[in-house]
Order: structure tokens, then C-alpha cells, then sequence
């Protein structure tokens, strides 16, 4: 109780101050999504914006400075995310990494008894469960700059968080209701043997076929797909939209279309 109120209080005085005018210039300049929001949206958005930035740790990696640009682009295109979500700043996000641009992780994996084979993995993006996102501010940058892909490094990245709020990490987020999580289970069941198909078969999809890996980044690959390119996930994949849509309880398919380049 104590606690929410400090938080609460400490938000109000966020937001009695003026949303710095380079900042806004930012938001027209570097983030595509700005444009084709409601105004309702975009002052909510500049709202979370601030809330967003006070309250994470912001570290550049291999030189990177963190700068205005790099922390309100980060931020609004995470908040697109929760514009329609109650009360939710990521606060299970407390740190956030950016590398200028993909790199490189060392990983282990047992093969038998003591051997191990050791390879390095390029990455653009990772989140950890009970640690930071990680960016690269050369993907985050082009998706903002032109969106209508359907891919977004910063979609992907914050929707595993949104998954991963109750715990596990398997592509069912927090449900508000019994009925809404019973369909969710079918329908996202459904798709996701429908893309594994597709992927099979060397059929393209509007949805990046890297969805078919597992439950878990077919959620982050559809969410970048429904904020991304959602006039084409509407008319490709209606009830998957709708659900997207009951869920994240904005309908961007709603918005000013953006430059359709999503491959179908």
C-alpha cells in the first residue's frame, strides 16, 4: 500500500512537467508510429514516454552513448504496447542495454559427460526473465524511422516481457478473463501449427517465420506483425487479429494505413 502510493505520487510529479520540446521533435522526427496515433493516443503516449524513462536504467554498450534520441525512441515504441494495458510501465523492465548494433554472445552446450561445444551466436535483441532487455540501436532505429514491415526489434523484445509477467515464458501472457484465455489457447494453438506448416513447406507469411521456433516467439512475432502491419494481419489473419486486439485493447488496424511493405 505504502508503496503504490510513493509510486503514484512519484508519477504525478513526472508528469507535471512539460514534455521537453526536443523530445517532441524526436517523436516527429524518428518515430513513424507518432503519426498515425489519435491525439487522445499521443498525449498518452508522451505521458508514458516520461513515466518510461524516469523509471528505467538506461546503459550503452561497446561505446554507445545514450542519448534523448536513443531513450524516447526506445521508449515510445515500447509504450505503443501498452497504450490500452491499465496502470502497466513495464515496471518488470528495470534496465534496458543498447549496443550499437547486433552482437555477439558466447554460449555453451552440453553434448556428453564433461564435453561442451562452445560458439558464439550474433544477436540483435534479447530479454531476460529476470533481467534486461537488450537492443541494437541500428534495428531500432530503421523500424522507427519506417515502419509498416511488420517487424520491430522493440515490439518483439518488450512483448516476451509482456509473456512473461506471470512467470513462464510460453507465449500466454496475463489474461483479464477465463473466457478471453480459453480462446487465446485454441486460436493461438491453431496459428501457430498453420505457420510451422508454412515454414515447412517454404510458403511466405506475412508473419516472420521465426514464430514457428516456439509458443513463446510466436506471441513477440505476431505482436510486431499487429502493430507493425495490422491492415494485412486483419485481412490475412481476422480472428488472430481480433484476438491481438482483445487483448492489447487498442485496434491499429484502425489507424491511418502505414506504407504497405510487409511481405505476404
Amino acid at each position: 500500500m505504502l508503496f503504490s502510493w510513493w509510486k503514484n505520487r512519484r508519477r504525478r510529479r513526472i508528469l507535471a512537467e512539460t514534455f521537453p520540446s526536443a523530445w517532441l521533435e524526436i517523436l516527429r522526427t524518428e518515430v513513424g508510429h507518432y503519426h498515425v496515433l489519435s491525439q487522445p493516443d499521443c498525449a498518452k503516449l508522451r505521458d508514458t514516454i516520461q513515466i518510461f524513462i524516469a523509471e528505467k536504467d538506461w546503459e550503452g554498450c561497446r561505446g554507445l552513448e545514450i542519448t534523448d534520441t536513443v531513450r524516447v525512441t526506445v521508449a515510445a515504441l515500447a509504450s505503443v504496447l501498452i497504450l490500452g494495458l491499465h496502470d502497466f510501465y513495464f515496471e518488470n523492465v528495470q534496465t534496458i542495454l543498447v549496443y550499437p548494433s547486433e552482437y555477439v554472445v558466447k554460449q555453451k552446450h552440453a553434448i556428453v559427460g564433461d564435453l561442451a561445444l562452445h560458439e558464439e551466436s550474433e544477436r540483435l535483441g534479447e530479454a531476460h526473465s529476470n533481467g534486461p532487455i537488450i537492443l541494437s540501436w541500428d534495428e531500432v532505429q530503421a523500424n522507427a524511422r519506417e515502419p509498416g514491415f511488420g517487424e520491430n526489434l522493440v515490439f518483439h523484445e518488450f512483448a516476451h516481457k509482456l509473456d512473461m509477467r506471470n512467470g513462464e515464458f510460453d507465449g500466454t501472457p496475463d489474461m483479464p478473463t477465463r473466457d478471453l484465455a480459453e480462446r487465446w489457447s485454441r486460436i493461438m494453438n491453431d496459428e501457430f501449427r498453420r505457420l510451422q506448416r508454412a515454414e515447412r513447406n517454404g510458403r511466405k507469411t506475412l508473419i516472420d517465420p521465426y514464430g514457428a521456433s516456439d509458443p513463446a516467439e510466436f506471441f513477440a512475432v505476431v505482436t510486431e506483425c499487429y502493430f507493425d502491419a495490422p491492415q494485412a494481419m486483419r485481412a490475412e489473419h481476422p480472428v488472430l487479429y481480433n484476438l491481438f486486439r482483445e487483448y492489447y485493447q487498442q485496434d491499429p488496424a484502425a489507424w491511418p494505413a502505414f506504407p504497405d511493405r510487409a511481405v505476404r
